[in-house]
C-alpha cells in the first residue's frame, strides 16, 4: 500500500558544494541532475517545494575575507555565486519536465525574478518548485539563515538541510571513524555542542518559531523521497 507524504510544504537546503560533487569545484553537471531527479520523485508526490541554494563551489565571502578581502563585497560575490548554482539547478529540473520559478534576494531581472513573498506562494500552490538564490541580500548572513528565513516566510513545514553524509555526528565521519550519529537533538544541543548543522543565527531563528529541521543524505538514492513519506532516517533537530 503506498504511503502518502506527511508533509504539505518543504523546503530543501542544498550546499553550493553539493553541485560541484568529486570535482570540488564548480559545477558538476551530473550531480546537478541527479539533485534534479531526488527532487523530480518529491515532487511527484503533489509536494509544494522550495530550494535554498548556497555558493562556496563558486565562491565563499568568509574564506576571502579571511584573507583580507572586504567582507561585504566578498559575501556579495557569494551571492552572485548562488545565483549561477540556482540557474544550472533551474536547467536540470525543467529538462526533467519540471516547471520552476528562480527568485533573488539581489534585483536581476533580466534572469530571476525578484523575491516577492505573495508570488513565490503563487508559485507553489500552482507546483512550481521554487528556487531561492541571493540568500537574504544582505552581506554577513549565511544561506543557511536565508533557508531559515524563507521556509518560515512561505509556511514550509520543514526544512531539510542537505549534505554528504546521512545526519549529525559527534565528529566528521568522513575522518573520524569512531565517530558516533545523533538521532534526535534540540536546538540547545547543537548550540553548545557547536555541532555543524546550520550556523547559529539559523539554528537560533529556528529554535524562536520551533520550526524543525531534518539534516540528511543528499547523494543517497530515495532518500528524500523516504523522508517526506515518513521514514525516520538522518537526524532531527527541534524542541525538546
Amino acid at each position: 500500500m503506498d504511503r502518502d507524504p506527511v508533509y504539505r510544504r518543504i523546503l530543501i537546503k542544498l550546499s553550493g558544494e553539493a553541485l560541484a560533487g568529486d570535482l570540488g569545484y564548480g559545477i558538476n553537471p551530473e550531480v546537478v541532475r541527479f539533485i534534479g531527479e531526488e527532487i523530480r520523485e518529491v515532487h511527484a508526490l503533489g509536494l509544494q517545494i522550495a530550494v535554498v541554494i548556497g555558493g562556496g563551489n563558486i565562491f565563499r565571502g568568509v574564506a576571502a575575507s579571511a584573507k583580507g578581502m572586504d567582507r561585504s563585497s566578498a559575501d556579495y560575490m557569494g551571492m552572485l555565486a548562488t545565483v549561477i548554482n540556482g540557474l544550472a539547478l533551474q536547467d536540470a529540473l525543467e529538462k526533467l519536465g519540471i516547471d520552476t520559478r528562480v527568485q533573488t534576494a539581489i534585483e536581476m531581472r533580466e534572469i530571476a525574478e525578484p523575491f516577492i513573498r505573495r508570488r513565490a506562494l503563487r508559485h507553489l500552490e500552482k507546483g512550481r518548485v521554487v528556487l531561492f538564490v541571493g540568500g537574504t541580500g544582505n552581506p554577513y548572513f549565511s544561506t543557511d539563515t536565508a533557508a531559515a528565513l524563507r521556509a518560515m516566510e512561505i509556511g514550509a513545514e520543514v526544512v531539510f538541510k542537505a549534505t554528504r553524509v546521512d545526519g549529525v555526528y559527534t565528529a566528521d565521519p568522513e575522518k573520524d571513524p569512531t565517530a558516533t550519529k545523533f538521532e534526535e537533538l534540540s536546538y540547545i544541543d547543537v548550540l553548545s555542542k557547536q555541532l555543524k548543522v546550520m550556523d547559529s543565527t539559523a539554528i537560533s531563528l529556528c529554535m524562536d518559531n520551533r520550526f524543525p529541521i531534518i539534516v540528511f543524505n543528499l547523494l543517497e538514492r530515495g532518500r528524500l523521497k523516504g523522508l517526506v513519506l515518513g521514514e525516520r532516517t538522518g537526524t532531527i533537530v527541534k524542541s525538546r
